[in-house]
């Protein structure tokens, strides 16, 4: 029996289109089609995790909701390190130091290195995106008091809002909950399946906890041809907390955003390029591009239909949707106008 000749199914109801407001036309669109998906003929136990899931991810949206125009850092670490350790030090200075810049923290709200990076920014500063676990995963205390705390029964629905919310990274050590963060995060980085964001590889000088696992990549991987060069400039190593937040910052000195428009990529910049930079760019980076130029314009009609950053400046370039360790480069190379 398909969906439709069950006697039991109820079509979603239609709504009326509104001309004058197209945002709020294509939002009853998306609820119309997600009402579609979810009246299909299912499994109640695949239709109990589905509900389940969506509901996780509104009550997150909704606590993230006031806080959208905040920047915000992710801060990846182990649950097992304790007070008074160097690792735990750094990161209670690193959640500091990101909240004396206003930026808000978001850790995976249980304790160690998530605790150390909370406490340092702070009640008014830090989120935690909790997972329940029947060990290990305590909620790093005061998170809850302030409002700030998110409890998620599922791995891959915190995934998505710890990477969704942030424009930052800073991976720490950390066990195999860490590792697969960090990794997962760089491949959606170089797939572009997540916006082009700084991720730093922090931890106090003289420790050696990154070092052999960014050797496998750049003695192993890189010689196979299995990660390309350009992949390595996605991530930056960093052993002080000044050193980490001026990596962070600067991605932001001048470049803001991307946006793709049909088949062009859209930067969103503080300050254009002057002339002989400009020149320089579409030089040194044409192997980026499948065709034209990398050029100054206007917001596109899809940006102002949706007033989207319209007071910022814009580079449009035909990229090749793949080559994003060398778009980070170009990045770099605007953060200096």
């Amino acid at each position: 029996m398909t969906e439709r000749e069950n006697p039991a199914y109820q079509p979603p109801q239609q709504r009326a289109v509104d001309l004058k407001n197209p945002n709020r036309d294509l939002k009853l669109a998306l609820v119309n089609e997600l009402e579609t998906t979810l009246v299909a003929d299912m499994d109640r136990l695949d239709l109990k995790m589905i509900t389940s899931a969506i509901r996780e991810l509104r009550e997150a949206f909704t606590t993230f909701a006031p806080y959208r125009n905040h920047r915000k850092v992710t801060v990846f670490g182990s649950a097992r390190i304790q007070p008074g350790d160097p690792r735990y030090v750094l990161a209670h200075d690193l959640g500091a130091a990101f909240a004396q810049r206003d930026w808000l923290v978001i850790t995976g709200g249980g304790p160690g290195i998530m605790d150390a990076a909370t406490s340092g920014a702070g009640p008014t500063h830090a989120f935690g995106v909790n997972i329940r676990l029947p060990h290990e995963q305590e909620a790093a205390p005061g998170l809850d008091a302030s409002g700030h705390l998110i409890e998620m029964k599922y791995f891959f629905t915190r995934k998505v809002l710890m990477i969704k919310e942030s424009s930052a990274f800073v991976s720490m050590p950390g066990g195999l909950g860490t590792l697969d963060e960090t990794f997962e995060l760089l491949t959606l980085l170089q797939t572009g399946k997540a916006q082009l964001s700084p991720l730093v590889l922090l931890e106090p000088g003289g420790g050696d906890y990154f070092g052999p696992l960014l050797a496998f990549l750049a003695d192993v991987l890189e010689p196979q041809g299995l990660v390309s060069a350009a992949d390595l400039n996605l991530y930056r190593r960093c052993w002080s907390v000044e050193e980490a937040v001026t990596e962070v910052t600067t991605f932001y000195h001048n470049y803001d955003s991307a946006r793709i428009v049909g088949k062009r990529l859209i930067l969103r910049l503080e300050r254009l390029p002057p002339a002989p930079l400009l020149n320089a760019l579409n030089h040194d980076f044409s192997d980026i591009l499948r065709s034209g130029t990398i050029e100054i314009i206007e917001p596109t009609a899809w940006e102002i239909r949706e007033n989207d950053r319209l007071r910022l400046k814009r580079l449009a370039l035909d990229f090749d949707q793949h080559s994003l360790g060398r778009l980070r480069m170009m990045i770099d190379r605007l953060n200096e106008v």
